[in-house]
């Protein structure tokens, strides 16, 4: 399973390698990172759906999560990602907001990477 991880903070790289370092070694698990909307759009293009499931922060510079959540339900349709929306507000209004938009899931942070897993294999 091929996964994008999107953020703004580079160390999210560092955390998912360590947390996920089994899943990838045995090669179950593939992520790619991109540290914007604009370069997730940009990875998106560059690799025609390659990415499977998407794991996108909402509050970035430029581009937010929920901006970039638009952008891929309206124009990646096949196979439509599976798009998780990670902040560090667990309000009403966002996670309405990244519902309304067509996220599949919401999570908040800092990150439950055993519920991930388990949510992740859920999809696999």
């Amino acid at each position: 399973m091929k996964i994008l991880v999107v953020d703004d903070e580079k160390d999210v790289q560092v955390l998912f390698e360590q947390r996920f370092r089994r899943e990838t070694k045995n090669g179950e698990m593939e992520f790619a990172f991109a540290f914007s909307g604009e370069e997730a759009l940009t990875y998106l293009n560059s690799h025609e759906q390659e990415a499977v499931l998407i794991l996108s922060d909402i509050n970035m510079p430029g581009m937010s999560g929920l901006e970039l959540l638009r952008r891929i339900k309206q124009e990646y349709h096949e196979p439509p990602p599976v798009v998780m929306m990670i902040t560090a507000y667990g309000d009403a209004e966002n996670y309405n907001q990244a519902t309304q938009l067509g996220a599949d899931d919401f999570l908040t942070k800092p990150v439950d990477f055993n519920m991930l897993k388990e949510k992740l294999k859920a999809i696999h």
